[in-house]
């Protein structure tokens, strides 16, 4: 296949992804951002917890974790669709200030993502001091999202 006929294969479902995406129920996009975020923490509590010293530091696991986190991290901005702030009676803890100022909340998602990877590549070091350093630094992209975003 030709790079032209690639970039159209990838245009194409890209295109057919955002228009069956467009089409889910706010509650279904909630549904699927409480997971994503799910996964998020399952997966951040055992690094924080070998950072905090809480439990011993285990490079492998460490890294395990980081590389679920890289993969997950891309997959949140979905679960933030247009309209998704409007499900009927579902709860969330998403402020609508996402909605009205979604170019920083997509940013901080941009830094989450930036900050995962660089976590993932640091971890497969097994350099555990640089790993804990980039820990902290994608801990702070979660909190300053989290800060801003989400409601307590």
């Amino acid at each position: 296949m030709t790079p032209i006929g690639k970039i159209l294969v990838v245009l194409a479902a890209s295109c057919s992804t955002a228009t069956a995406f467009a089409q889910m129920k706010p509650e279904a996009v909630i549904e699927y951002r409480r997971s994503v975020m799910t996964m998020v923490g399952w997966n951040f509590g055992p690094m924080s917890a070998m950072v905090k010293g809480k439990i011993p530091f285990d490079a492998n696991e460490f890294a395990k974790h980081a590389e679920r986190i890289e993969f997950l991290a891309p997959q949140a901005l979905e679960g933030f669709a247009k309209g998704s702030d409007k499900a009927k009676g579902a709860e969330t803890d998403a402020k609508p200030e996402i909605w009205t100022n979604f170019e920083d909340f997509k940013s901080k998602l941009n830094d989450l993502m930036e900050q995962s990877k660089a976590l993932s590549a640091v971890a497969k070091s097994g350099d555990e001091a640089k790993m804990k350093e980039q820990f902290k630094k994608l801990g702070g992209a979660c909190k300053a999202c989290h800060d801003k975003y989400k409601a307590e």
